[in-house]
């Protein structure tokens, strides 16, 4: 990773044409040929950017450049179209490269998979009485998060997600209907369960007969304290 703070103006031509004028900015130049360049705001995303695969080139600034107080110029072009990116640079304020190596991934906290084995956990947040029997029940069509019986042994198939959209109620509707057919199990009934349900998707799993469930996930942690309320 090469980390440049510097005076640049940029040019972009391609599929559309853009221009920053001159100011300071950072560039970040990454191991798979990426080149991003940030200003002091707007978040994470970039002013301009070229996408990998693309190449840079150290040129020597033309007459123009020289002219106008340009001490280096980079070319950067993209390997499978026209698009290009010319960054002048006319005062590096800092110029830093670092070896990060190979990243182990982002963990994210809260995924499906912990929100299931929370809930295969601690059912009873469907109901007084209810009892998992079983986590990625399978099914012709692929396995449902959860197999669950209420306090009077109807079975429930339920679908967890951390944002429930109309996906999710279709997945589930599909699960829904592979477990009719079984004997053992039907009458089966379904809950839809997420952290955030989506208004879309709640009127199809209740038009559906689908029961719909916020999952708290801080407090199916232990997390929540209750003292810390107002209500």
């Amino acid at each position: 990773m090469r980390v440049v703070i510097a005076s640049c103006s940029v040019d972009y031509s391609g599929r559309l044409d853009a221009h920053l004028p001159q100011a300071r900015r950072l560039i970040m130049v990454k191991a798979d040929g990426s080149v991003l360049v940030h200003s002091d705001g707007g978040s994470y995303k970039p002013l301009n950017w070229m996408s990998p695969p693309a190449r840079l080139s150290e040129v020597e600034p033309d007459a123009e450049d020289l002219q106008a107080g340009v001490t280096a110029r980079w070319e950067v072009r993209a390997a499978k179209s026209d698009d290009r990116l010319i960054i002048r640079l006319f005062e590096i304020v800092s110029d830093s490269s670092v070896e990060l190596g190979v990243d182990p991934g982002l963990t994210k906290d809260g995924v499906e998979a912990h929100l299931q084995e929370l809930l295969a956990d601690q059912p009873e947040v469907l109901g007084a009485g209810w009892r998992t029997v079983r986590r990625e029940h399978p099914t012709p069509i692929g396995p449902v998060d959860l197999l669950v019986r209420d306090a009077d042994g109807g079975a429930w198939a339920v679908e967890v997600k951390r944002v429930g959209g109309i996906d999710g109620v279709e997945q589930l509707t599909r699960y829904l209907g592979m477990l009719e057919r079984d004997p053992l199990l039907a009458p089966v009934r379904g809950v839809f369960a997420a952290q955030t349900i989506k208004p879309q998707a709640r009127v199809l799993a209740e038009d559906r007969g689908i029961r719909c469930v916020v999952l708290d996930y801080d407090a199916m942690r232990g997390l929540d304290d209750p003292t810390a309320r107002l209500f």
